[in-house]
């Protein structure tokens, strides 16, 4: 258990895209102390105390664990089990600090949503299983933005996966879809979110809050504590040759700590009974809840999972993407350019005011999804509109409805040409499994109105904006594991 450990919420208030996700710091102060030795403290003080009733049902498993060890309460037992806990943290806070120091030289995140492997810098081979198994589930995690880490058969899967050099396949595991990045000619992993994986049920993928909602931020001190945080435990990580389970797996770190003699041979027999127990018992639960299933534990959170958004409202997409939109009162509008549109900026002293008939009103809602295939089909058919369909044809006659109708749309088809042109360019800088989790906006028809992350709108009147902010942060937050001598 980490002495202090920050944890962050699934439901989080962005008013604005300077806001900071700070979670909740926990601090355990007493984690050294024993059970006995807190209730002797509160004795000798007078003080009353709470006792939580959770704490005596036998439904979790810690509770069974505890009570059972009330019967091996002999001095040496306890000292013993006290020094295998001590190895485990010990080499639990020199893998964090481990992982920590590679993610910042081996990782790249992009603002897109996706992150980058450098193998050369990682050096795979090198590493031991339970180190890289920490880096890959912390890189994972953060992209899925999942809580529960890798383990079992996915663990060993992309243990295989990640000491193949150069990288040739792909792999889809743990919510993300792992692929050798262009041109690098397998020496570097693209990691991105796989919409198509099963998510939990109870996992919302919006969470929108307007901005009347403001409340006062995090206090700033929190950063002071956790950078101080970070600074004290860093004298308590030991150095590679004093971490004892470096090359463990969780089966084999009983007999290890026999083999160096931590644990006599009868504690060692103790613990392995506590656990016969508990497997006995973890796999009677199971065969009772076979037919108790619920069919609603997963849901595919698919490309077409919506989300309504009215105007000046922020949708957190995925706890990823910070989404807004709006309209704007004066419509600024470009000339037909002579050069290529792509040397031109939808912004800028080259844009003057036009009068403009929109059909977005001011009170209508759109819906978020993620990008599919034939919002790029869109794309292409915007830079030559002979090849739009009627419905599109349409859209555009009416969004210039005005006096100088024919203007209106010359200068219309203009701007979609234009931001099209651009969207397609910058489209090609975005690997294509990344480009499946980039967030879109559509009408309550399904008509494409933009893609924020790269700038694309259908309509001048639009005003998108679309920030990577993933709630949590990459490593998973502030926590230290000190070592209580």
């Amino acid at each position: 258990m980490a002495f202090t450990y920050q944890t962050f919420s699934s439901s989080m208030h962005f008013y604005d895209e300077d806001s900071k996700n700070d979670g909740i710091l926990l601090v355990r102060p007493l984690l050294h102390f024993s059970k006995e030795d807190m209730y002797k403290v509160c004795k000798v003080g007078g003080q009353d105390w709470v006792e939580d009733p959770t704490n005596q049902s036998l439904l979790y498993a810690r509770n069974r664990i505890r009570m059972s060890l009330r019967s091996l309460s002999s001095y040496t037992f306890k000292s013993e089990l006290q020094a295998v806990i001590s190895a485990c943290r010990k080499t639990r806070a020199f893998v964090d600090q481990f992982c920590t120091k590679l993610m910042n030289q081996a990782v790249t995140i992009v603002h897109h949503g996706y992150a980058i492997i450098d193998l050369e810098i990682l050096n795979p081979s090198k590493m031991a299983d339970l180190c890289l198994t920490k880096f890959m589930t912390l890189v994972l995690q953060f992209i899925s933005q999942r809580q529960r880490p890798v383990r079992g058969s996915t663990s060993k899967l992309l243990l295989e996966y990640i000491r193949t050099f150069p990288c040739k396949t792909s792999l889809t595991a743990a919510g993300c879809y792992l692929c050798p990045a262009t041109r690098s000619k397998g020496t570097k992993i693209l990691v991105c979110c796989s919409v198509d994986c099963p998510f939990p049920s109870k996992m919302e993928s919006t969470f929108i809050h307007s901005d009347a909602e403001k409340t006062r931020s995090m206090p700033c001190e929190l950063e002071q504590i956790i950078t101080d945080g970070k600074l004290y435990s860093d004298h308590f990580v030991p150095d590679a040759s004093d971490v004892y389970f470096l090359d463990s797996t969780s089966e084999s770190v009983l007999t290890e700590a026999k083999r160096l003699n931590i644990i006599s041979d009868s504690t060692y027999r103790n613990i392995l009974l506590l656990q016969k127990d508990e497997i006995e018992y973890f796999k009677a639960r199971i065969e009772d809840d076979v037919e108790c299933e619920s069919k609603d534990e997963v849901e595919n959170i698919t490309t077409c999972s919506n989300e309504p958004l009215r105007p000046g409202q922020i949708c957190y997409f995925m706890s990823r993407f910070i989404v807004r939109w709006s309209l704007s009162k004066n419509i600024p509008v470009i000339p037909i350019p002579e050069k290529s549109y792509c040397d031109w900026v939808l912004e800028g002293e080259g844009w003057h005011h036009h009068p403009w008939s929109c059909t977005l009103s001011h009170d209508m809602v759109v819906e978020v999804r993620h990008m599919i295939e034939s919002d790029w089909l869109y794309l292409a058919k915007l830079l030559n509109h002979a090849s739009l369909d009627n419905v599109h044809q349409q859209r555009i006659c009416t969004a210039c409805e005005s006096e100088q109708s024919s203007v209106n749309r010359n200068l219309y088809l203009v701007y979609l040409r234009f931001s099209a042109e651009r969207a397609l360019k910058l489209l090609k800088s975005i690997p294509v499994a990344a480009r499946r989790s980039l967030p879109v906006l559509v009408n309550h028809q399904g008509l494409l109105l933009s893609i924020p992350s790269i700038g694309f709108k259908n309509c001048p009147c639009l005003t998108v904006s679309c920030i990577f902010k993933p709630r949590v942060p990459l490593g998973g937050g502030h926590s230290s594991f000190m070592q209580f001598l």
